[in-house]
């Protein structure tokens, strides 16, 4: 089907794949899509199993898997893992080598209070399951990264913009809201669009800087495009020209560094409302480009991250971006496990 075969690749960042392995996902995903407005999708995951561990809880991220394995033929298993045996003490090895034995993949969600908000925590534990597994293993969500819901954004931009990534202005703003969010969505949704030659800017108040890696990753992948990587605290004027803002929240630098438990989330949540007034609103999308899109990887939080005006209206796309998730998650089953190599 193509040069590059993703069969048994572990996906748990984007950083991971090059942006040739992103993009044929891409493109595998949007003759899915049309496969499926055709009534003509070919059972590229017949017969098979992808397990889901779910370690916290999900509103697409299940679905939307359990819809596309279905969509090719295949099958998709929710586990609450607070109902499996790993939630008294037996080891990710043993569970790893049992799924297996069982299914063709095995994807994992675990993140922020599953955590205790210990910044690197979830992620270490996908990356020990993926370890010892021989099947592909599937970052459903992190406290660093996650991977496929960045690539259906890029998929999202993709038909949004044409194709023409290069040189377009993404904004990834911090929004205020009373929940306190990792930063995976955030940090991969950076990496991936400088990788596509995005010029991104985060936008937030001080004191809620990312991982500084990740930032300086970022910055090296736009070197290599040609774009570039900006920090800005002046929300209207890191707006001004935008083609693609992502409003959300995300927890403060102290906050995800010490842990929350220790930081204290009402010490979380006042710093939060000290930036109430970091809020899209349709003032800020007239300072934006005419032809701009507001994305966001949902749940978003109305009237806090951003108004309804704004996320009901022209610009905004975040259910063709929901609908997206279907496409990409088939194709990252077909790809990894299933019959589309």
């Amino acid at each position: 089907m193509s040069i590059y075969d993703l069969h048994g690749k572990d996906l748990i960042s984007t950083q991971e794949w090059s942006r040739e392995e992103l993009q044929f996902a891409i493109d595998t995903a949007k003759d899915i899509k049309r496969g499926y407005y055709s009534g003509n999708v070919p059972e590229l995951f017949k017969n098979k199993t992808f397990f889901m561990l779910f370690y916290n809880t999900s509103t697409r991220t299940r679905s939307s898997f359990e819809a596309a394995a279905t969509m090719l033929g295949g099958h998709a298993q929710f586990i609450d893992f607070k109902t499996t045996r790993g939630s008294e003490g037996e080891s990710r090895a043993d569970i790893a080598h049992m799924y297996e034995r069982l299914g063709q993949a095995l994807g994992v969600r675990i993140l922020e209070d599953a955590v205790d908000y210990v910044y690197g925590a979830g992620n270490s534990v996908i990356r020990e399951y993926a370890q010892h597994s021989k099947i592909p293993v599937i970052n459903m969500a992190d406290d660093m990264y996650h991977p496929t819901q960045a690539i259906a954004d890029m998929m999202t931009v993709d038909e949004k913009l044409y194709g023409k990534y290069e040189k377009k202005k993404y904004v990834i703003m911090w929004a205020y809201s009373d929940h306190v969010r990792s930063w995976g969505s955030v940090q991969d949704e950076m990496l991936i669009a400088s990788k596509f030659g995005m010029d991104v800017t985060l936008a937030y108040p001080p004191g809620f800087d990312i991982d500084e890696k990740m930032v300086e990753t970022a910055k090296q992948n736009a070197s290599n495009t040609g774009a570039k990587v900006e920090i800005s605290h002046d929300l209207k004027s890191a707006l001004e020209g935008a083609q693609v803002v992502f409003p959300r929240s995300w927890a403060s630098h102290a906050c995800v560094t010490t842990g929350m438990n220790r930081f204290g989330k009402d010490k979380e949540v006042e710093l939060h409302k000290k930036y109430t007034d970091w809020k899209l609103t349709k003032q800020l999308v007239d300072v934006m480009d005419k032809n701009a899109i507001v994305t966001h990887v949902l749940p978003v939080f109305r009237g806090q991250e951003a108004d309804d005006d704004v996320m009901d209206g022209s610009h905004s796309v975040i259910l063709d971006q929901a609908e997206n998730l279907l496409y990409t998650r088939a194709s990252v089953l077909a790809l990894l496990a299933g019959n589309a190599h």
